[in-house]
């Protein structure tokens, strides 16, 4: 595979073997930037869980402190009040059956998609549509709820939802390359603290395995467990 020589300049200063700690792996990400986009920087965790169990399913939802740069589109199905709730706090789009017409036409311009509960007999319906995206609301996420205002506003500053894949990996977004490296070390220690606490109580032996620290256009830099915690 061709690599970039920025990809390559990075490669030059990361030895694959060496942790670093969360501030020095963030002062390489900032020095070898200079894309011709905002990239975003995500964290991978490797855990030491099962996925196969249930019991063992590691899944969550954690508001970071200073968001994560994008801009989030959110689709709401509600009715009546909870429809102005949603309207007024910010949602991008707010719908019932109309909505659900929508996105079985083909229309998915939206990132999280919330609903109420009672309007969840609309949006089961659309589960081949929107499961495979993703998108599906879920009361474990917090995206089926009555508090349909508070939910909107976390989601639009900087709310994700984490969860285990099938490989033991958890990754996401913890901000862009342009934000502070203080900004980003909170956000990474917020997230890591939510995963931590999210532990199965079925887990055995060490539970966080790896930590990694990535740019969009950068290689993995292993991080040093002890520096994901202030």
């Amino acid at each position: 595979m061709k690599r970039s020589k920025r990809y390559k300049a990075y490669r030059e200063k990361v030895d694959p073997l060496k942790s670093f700690t969360l501030e020095e792996a963030l002062d390489i990400l900032k020095e070898g930037s200079g894309g011709k986009f905002d990239e975003s920087v995500e964290v991978a965790f490797r855990l030491g869980v099962d996925p196969k169990h249930a019991d063992q399913m590691v899944r969550g939802t954690v508001a970071l402190p200073h968001g994560t740069g994008r801009t989030v589109r959110i689709a709401v199905f509600a009715q009546g009040e909870k429809a102005a709730e949603a309207t007024e706090a910010g949602a991008d789009v707010v719908g019932a059956e109309d909505l659900g017409e929508k996105i079985k036409g083909g229309w998915a311009e939206f990132d999280v998609c919330v609903a109420t509960p009672e309007m969840m007999k609309v949006v089961g319906k659309l589960g081949k549509i929107l499961g495979p995206k993703g998108l599906m609301p879920n009361p474990k996420a917090g995206t089926v709820t009555m508090d349909i205002s508070r939910t909107v506003k976390e989601l639009k500053g900087g709310r994700i939802e984490f969860r285990v894949d099938k490989q033991a990996n958890i990754a996401a977004a913890v901000g862009k390359m342009s934000f502070d490296k203080e900004k980003l070390i909170e956000n990474v220690r917020t997230l890591a603290d939510a995963i931590l606490k999210a532990k199965p109580t079925t887990a055995k032996g060490t539970y966080l395995l790896n930590a990694s620290i990535c740019s969009t256009m950068s290689p993995g830099i292993k991080l040093d467990q002890s520096s994901l915690t202030s």
